[in-house]
């Protein structure tokens, strides 16, 4: 839903020539902003259990497992709260 109340993000993933320059921190600082700016109450995205610290550090909280099974890999849902 374009005008729902939450940003929703499906993880987010870089090229590997781009990586370890901020690019990914720089993506999930655009998406709080616009989130913001929408007034929406905040971001939800799911990611896998290696990328948890990695939200951590924006704000993002780990609200466990998700309920997505896409590619048949396990995901996790973290929520930020604006």
């Amino acid at each position: 839903n374009p005008n729902g109340a939450w940003q929703m993000i499906f993880g987010l993933n870089t090229l590997p020539e781009y990586r370890n320059r901020g690019v990914g921190g720089k993506l999930i600082g655009a998406f709080i902003d616009l989130a913001r700016e929408e007034k929406r109450k905040g971001v939800i995205l799911t990611c896998k259990k290696e990328k948890i610290p990695y939200y951590a550090k924006f704000g993002f909280v780990n609200e466990g497992e998700s309920e997505s099974d896409h590619g048949g890999a396990k995901w996790y849902q973290m929520r930020l709260e604006l």
